[in-house]
């Protein structure tokens, strides 16, 4: 069955009043905690793949999202980079989609447009956009995490967990496309946005993807938050540490960073950024936090 540019399945499930989890690589899945979190969450609830793009090709720049190539059983493979569209059902309700989208390099509005007519055929009750980004925050104190939740309750409140809503004005993704178009048909709409320690950069980050599931957690009751992978992210930023102590300039970063994070939480529970304490960084850091700051607020406009 055709829906939009992408293949679905055959028997097509009924899916009752179902919830996405999307994610977009690579524009805001560094340390791969989008893609992390919805595997392991497709994992817990047992997913089935429900479609992917007939033509990715259409979409997609091969030089840039490169074909992988493999053995399987004495065969050799070619794996094409897709789009794909994965499903969980459960007892009661809601079920799960799990979007794994990638930006489009051509023919953007159709992709989208494609997007949304599996939102619309689904009739998909919320869309919960998952990412992470680089920020100027040490690894020595609780990731930020910001986002938004509209009229959508939280179980539990979490720590560290700033809900905001973007002024950026500039260039952005074409998926923003997207996101208007859900708010347009009254979808719910949400988004989760972690902030990792630019100075780390890992391939796959386990502490960002902790925290997400913690934050999922405190919306979703049938996401557990023991789902998190805590200790792997803990030994993760362990080994960083002892990289950390052999490094005397980051060392002094760091502090600098763990001095402004305290400043900003202070600041937040005094109400007022004049109550906060007072804080003089190196002009270095202003700059990092000033450039950081800006992407920031371009890639929250996701």
């Amino acid at each position: 069955m055709r829906i939009g540019a992408f293949e679905i399945h055959e028997p097509v499930p009924e899916l009752k009043e179902p919830h996405v989890f999307a994610m977009v690589r690579p524009w805001v899945d560094v340390g791969s905690v989008g893609t992390l979190t919805l595997n392991r969450l497709e994992r817990y609830l047992g997913s089935k793949e429900l479609g992917r793009l007939v033509r990715p090709g259409n979409f997609f720049d091969f030089t840039r999202y490169r074909p992988t190539i493999r053995t399987v059983k004495d065969k050799r493979e070619v794996k094409i980079p897709n789009s794909i569209i994965r499903y969980a059902q459960t007892e009661n309700g809601p079920d799960y989609m799990f979007f794994h989208l990638l930006e489009p390099h051509s023919n953007g509005e159709d992709y989208t447009d494609s997007i949304m007519e599996v939102v619309k055929h689904f009739n998909v009750k919320r869309y919960c956009r998952l990412g992470a980004m680089y920020d100027a925050v040490p690894h020595t104190r609780p990731l930020l995490v910001t986002g938004s939740l509209g009229d959508v309750p939280q179980i539990r409140s979490v720590p560290n967990f700033r809900v905001r809503r973007s002024n950026y004005q500039g260039p952005t993704t074409i998926m923003n496309l997207l996101s208007e178009e859900v708010e347009g048909a009254d979808i719910e709409s949400i988004n989760f946005m972690v902030h990792l320690p630019q100075y780390a950069q890992l391939e796959e980050d386990y502490a960002g993807t902790s925290r997400m599931i913690e934050v999922l957690s405190s919306v979703y009751e049938n996401i557990p938050a023991d789902l998190a992978p805590v200790r792997r992210g803990q030994r993760q930023y362990r080994e960083l540490n002892a990289t950390i102590e052999r490094n005397t300039e980051l060392k002094e970063l760091i502090k600098q960073m763990e001095a402004y994070y305290d400043a900003q939480l202070d600041a937040e529970e005094t109400k007022s950024e004049q109550e906060a304490p007072s804080l003089s960084l190196s002009p270095e850091i202003e700059k990092f936090l000033s450039e950081l700051g800006e992407r920031l607020e371009s890639d929250d406009e996701e």
